[in-house]
C-alpha cells in the first residue's frame, strides 16, 4: 500500500462517511434551528455594521438588511449558528431569507446575490463541519433558506387593479435559480423553500431548482414549508393545506411542512392533514406563539415545548424546530423532547392517491 493510499485508508477509519439525511429521518426526529432575526436583534447593530468596509460608500441605507451581515459581520452569524447547534439543532438554515435580487432590490443590491448566498452557505457549512467533527455521532446539516420574496405571482398589490402582477413567473424562476446556485456552490446539503404564502412563487422556485440540477448535473434534497396565515386555515393566496400539498407533490420532495405565522397550538390541525396525506417527510417550525402589541414574542421555551409535545405524541412530524421569536433556549427544549419520541411514519393511504394524481 502506498503512503497516500495508506493515509486515505486511515482517514476512512477515523472519519466515516456521514449518514444520509433520509436514513436519519427514518429512525429519529431531526431538529431544525430557530429564528435568525430574533437572535440578530439581540445585537445593538448600527448602519456601519451593515455597511462594513465593502459597502461603506453604498448610496442607499442598509440597516435592517440582515442577510447582508453574512458578508459584513460574519462573526455574528457564525455565533448564532453555533448557539443553535449547541442547543441540539441538527439542521441550520442559512441567513438568506431575503437572498434574491427581488428582495434585495429594496436596498439596490441586486448585483451581490451570488456572493451573498455563497458566503452565507460557507459560514453555516464551516460551523456545521466544526460541530460534526466534535460529535461525529450527530452530523450537522445546512439548509439553504429561500424565502417567499416580497412580490407574489398570484396576488395583486393594487386593490384597485386585481389583475395586476408586480412579478412574473419567469422573473421569479430566474431569481430563485440565481440564489440556489450560490447556495449550492457554498456547500449546503438541502434547499429549503420556506414561509410560502403564494404557491405559484414556490412552483417557480421548484422549476428553477430542477433546471439548475439539470444544468449542473448535481441535485440536492428539497424541503418545502408553507405558511397558514390565519384561522381560516389557508395560505395568503387562498389554498388549504391539502391543496398546497397537491400543488407541489409533483416534485419528489424530501419533506413538506409548515412554518411561521402561527404558534404550535394553532398549527396542529394542519399538520394532521399533512400527516394523513403527505407522501414525504413532514416538518414543522412554528413561531413562539403570537406577537404581542409591540410585535414581540412572549411564549417561553417551556410553554412552546408543551405544545410541540403534542406533535410528537401524535407522531405528526419528522423534523421540528422554531420560527419567529424562538431562541436556542426554545430549541434546546424541543431537541430534548424530540429525542424521546419516534418519528412520523409515512402512510400508505391517501398519500398514494396524491402521488398518482400528478
Amino acid at each position: 500500500m502506498s503512503g497516500q493510499s495508506e493515509w486515505l485508508f486511515l482517514d476512512s477509519l477515523i472519519m466515516p462517511e456521514r449518514e444520509n439525511i433520509t436514513s436519519i429521518l427514518k429512525r429519529r426526529i431531526m431538529v431544525i434551528d430557530g429564528a435568525m432575526g430574533t437572535m440578530i436583534q439581540r445585537h445593538p447593530l448600527e448602519e456601519a455594521d451593515f455597511r462594513g468596509e465593502r459597502f461603506k460608500d453604498h448610496s442607499h441605507p442598509l440597516k435592517g438588511n440582515n442577510d447582508l451581515l453574512s458578508i459584513t459581520r460574519p462573526d455574528i452569524i457564525k455565533d448564532i449558528h453555533r448557539q443553535y447547534f449547541e442547543a441540539g439543532a441538527d439542521i441550520a438554515e442559512t441567513n438568506t431569507f431575503s437572498g434574491t435580487r427581488i428582495a434585495q432590490a429594496d436596498y439596490h443590491l441586486e448585483d451581490i446575490i451570488y456572493d451573498l448566498n455563497y458566503q452565507s452557505a460557507r459560514i453555516a457549512r464551516e460551523v456545521a463541519d466544526e460541530m460534526t467533527a466534535k460529535e461525529p455521532h450527530k452530523p450537522r446539516f445546512v439548509a439553504g433558506a429561500m424565502g417567499p420574496t416580497n412580490k407574489t405571482a398570484s396576488l395583486s398589490p393594487d386593490v384597485s387593479n386585481p389583475g395586476y402582477r408586480a412579478i412574473t413567473f419567469d422573473q421569479l424562476r430566474e431569481a430563485f435559480k440565481e440564489q440556489a446556485r450560490g447556495l449550492m456552490d457554498g456547500g449546503v446539503d438541502i434547499l429549503l423553500l420556506e414561509t410560502i404564502i403564494d404557491t405559484l412563487n414556490a412552483k417557480a422556485a421548484l422549476f428553477a431548482l430542477q433546471e439548475l440540477f439539470d444544468e449542473t448535473g448535481k441535485s440536492l434534497p428539497i424541503m418545502v414549508s408553507g405558511t397558514i396565515t390565519d384561522a381560516s386555515g389557508r395560505t395568503l393566496s387562498g389554498q388549504t393545506t391539502e391543496a398546497f400539498l397537491v400543488s407541489v407533490a409533483h416534485v419528489p420532495l424530501l419533506s413538506i411542512g409548515l412554518n411561521c405565522a402561527l404558534g404550535a397550538k394553532a398549527l396542529r390541525p394542519y399538520l394532521q392533514v399533512l400527516n394523513e396525506q403527505a407522501p414525504f417527510f413532514v416538518s414543522a417550525y412554528p413561531n413562539a406563539g403570537l406577537p404581542n402589541e409591540f410585535g414581540q414574542y412572549d411564549q417561553s421555551a417551556e410553554e412552546m415545548g408543551e405544545q410541540i409535545k403534542e406533535f410528537l405524541e401524535e407522531g405528526l412530524v419528522n423534523m421540528v424546530g422554531g420560527c419567529c421569536g424562538t431562541t436556542p433556549d426554545h430549541i434546546k427544549v424541543i431537541a430534548d423532547l424530540a429525542a424521546k419520541y419516534k418519528p412520523r411514519v409515512i402512510g400508505v393511504g391517501k398519500d398514494e392517491s396524491i402521488v398518482n394524481s400528478r
